[in-house]
């Protein structure tokens, strides 16, 4: 037996045996209060319970109602309350001694007056509604019709009683709103899979972030900024674990919105991380549209930790808060992350796949296991054969694009595409750049040269029919890429800053699928910059603008089609690798 289940079955024991003294405590001051014929007939016997009682607070750790005391901060009136309430719970007869102390058949049941009566040092404080016993709910008090708050019904709320035996565990009326993030699920930077070095760094750093404000005494709000959700759950899910805290997952739609249950939500939860070693994980990426004030208030008064899930820094929370960046592991960690994964069959396409795509840890792990036709456990490594992993990303990766674009089939070849020599060439070395890029950056270290321009962009430019589209689907098919077309009339919007939303969204999920995006017709997004006469054409220009530093940043390939190449701006002529004009079919074609 392990010293620490020792040390917590020495505690269940005294815990149990001050519980037992508190209840015989309260049962003889009820029968004394009741009118015995001989008023000091349970002196000794009192006497007795609270000097074992007593006796009994000097452990440590202390009895369950000592340490509920010293984190919620109950005075010693309250802890008489709390005990006299959990007593009714935990003894059959406190029923007809209530009764019989209050003078009342009907009243068996603890009220402030019995409780007034019954102990030393009363506290008039304990009934108000900001007393510790009131805001925490740690009584229900039943109040009907004109009955006075003091000859009201008190109850211990069940999850404190179970806590003051010795039970601990999440309130009843918080777990459908929540999940726990356990070790080992995906997303939980399970010990196993230890997290890469640029990710651990930043765990190192939200550690040394992650204590109490010296005035308040409320832990920070951490904030997780960036795209990927499963990268800063395996962070926060670290960071957990070496502070020794459960950590739950909610998202901001679930937070409740009427005012009666968003305010017992948001005690009960404070409640809990101050009873729990609990840290809250709050995805907050899909609010753009959604009320943050709910959010904020909850942020504010909450005094656990929490990590708040966030795209960008725009959500002013609290000011006791820290912003930390997360990106998924460098390419040179997915290398790594691959080649462990695959084995040594399948170990040459990692450079190859970590180019492609962007994953995090315990997606590579995952794809992995589905190349091998299963779990790893039980599998020999080595078996993962490369082109299912690489067919098994693209299917990963589908689902970010596909809800924003339309997915081409490509099935055309080289063979089928009827192009003069000149062009057939240009397209030939669009494909060449794309599988030579990790030599380029890597090997010959130009990605720590430069951060941008690092997209191939290519333009197709020539009349209906010439085979632009069919060109894009030949070079996805080369390079076993997926080709999605954007549909113009879910990006564009006549409302302001709506269409850079979109844009925004598209770009960001292209990038982390590594499948190719094709803009047909392309003059309708990326035409000439005009005069500013009106808002009209400030705001116009405004998405242009933003086009032109989307596409400089962008890393993936990108394909305009477009039958009227004068039209578009010549900001982005300058920024596109590749132009290819498609001359309309002569006779010999």
């Amino acid at each position: 037996m392990s010293a620490n289940m020792k040390t917590r079955m020495r505690w269940e024991e005294i815990n149990e045996r001050y519980l037992a003294a508190r209840v015989e405590g309260i049962r003889l001051r009820l029968q004394r209060m009741a009118g015995p014929a001989d008023p000091g007939a349970h002196d000794a016997d009192l006497a007795r319970a609270d000097r074992e009682a007593t006796e009994l607070e000097r452990c440590d750790p202390p009895p369950a109602l000592l340490l509920l005391a010293e984190r919620l901060g109950l005075s010693r009136f309250d802890c008489d309350v709390l005990a006299l309430c959990a007593a009714a719970d935990l003894d059959t007869r406190m029923a007809g001694l209530s009764a019989a102390a209050q003078g009342d058949p009907q009243m068996t049941y603890p009220t402030f007056a019995l409780a007034f009566a019954l102990f030393d040092d009363p506290d008039w404080s304990a009934t108000s509604p900001h007393s510790s016993l009131r805001h925490w709910r740690l009584l229900e008090i039943s109040q009907p019709g004109t009955r006075s708050l003091i000859s009201a019904a008190l109850s211990a709320d069940e999850r404190i009683v179970n806590f003051l035996k010795g039970l601990n565990y999440l309130d009843d009326r918080i777990t459908p709103l929540v999940d726990r993030l356990r070790p080992g699920t995906p997303g939980a930077g399970a010990p196993a899979n230890p997290l890469p070095a640029s990710q651990q760094a930043l765990v190192e750093k939200i550690l040394a972030c992650a204590k109490p404000d010296a005035g308040s005494g409320r832990m920070p709000v951490v904030e997780l900024l960036g795209q990927g959700s499963a990268g800063k759950r395996a962070i926060a899910g670290c960071v957990a674990r070496q502070l020794r805290l459960d950590l739950y997952v909610i998202d901001v739609n679930s937070l409740p919105t009427q005012l009666g249950d968003f305010e017992t939500f948001t005690r009960l939860w404070t409640r809990e991380s101050l009873l729990m070693p609990l840290a809250l994980y709050v995805d907050a990426r899909r609010s753009e549209d959604l009320d943050k004030t709910p959010l904020r208030r909850f942020l504010e008064r909450n005094a656990g930790l929490v990590f708040l899930d966030l795209e960008n820094a725009g959500f002013e929370t609290t000011p006791y808060r820290f912003p930390f960046e997360v990106r998924k592991p460098t390419r040179a960690e997915q290398e790594q992350l691959w080649a462990t994964a695959l084995g040594k069959a399948a170990k040459s396409q990692a450079p190859r796949l970590a180019d492609q795509f962007s994953f995090e840890q315990d997606a590579i792990v995952r794809l992995a296991d589905r190349a091998e036709g299963g779990t790893r456990a039980g599998t020999k490594p080595g078996r993962a054969n490369g082109a299912a992993v690489w067919h098994s990303c693209r299917l990963e990766s589908r689902g970010g694009m596909d809800r924003l674009a339309r997915r081409i089939d490509a099935r055309a070849n080289w063979d089928q595409l009827v192009l003069p020599p000149e062009q057939k060439t240009l397209l030939r070395q669009i494909t060449h750049q794309v599988r030579c890029r990790n030599r380029v950056y890597e090997t010959w270290g130009f990605r720590d040269r430069m951060n941008r321009g690092l997209g191939i962009s290519a333009l197709f430019a020539g009349e209906s029919g010439t085979g632009k589209t069919m060109a894009a689907e030949v070079i996805a098919n080369d390079l076993e890429l997926d080709l999605y077309c954007i549909d113009l009339s879910a990006v564009v919007s006549k409302y302001i800053g709506e269409t850079e939303k979109n844009l925004r969204r598209v770009f960001d999920a292209a990038e982390n699928s590594g499948a190719i995006i094709f803009f047909d017709e392309a003059d309708a997004l990326f035409g000439k910059r005009s005069e500013i006469k009106d808002s009209h054409d400030r705001y116009a220009n405004i998405e242009i603008n933003y086009l032109l530093q989307r596409m400089e940043s962008y890393r993936g390939v990108a394909i305009l089609a477009s039958n009227m190449k004068s039209a578009l701006d010549k900001a982005f002529v300058r920024r596109l690798r590749f132009i290819v004009d498609f001359p309309f079919p002569g006779v010999e074609e």
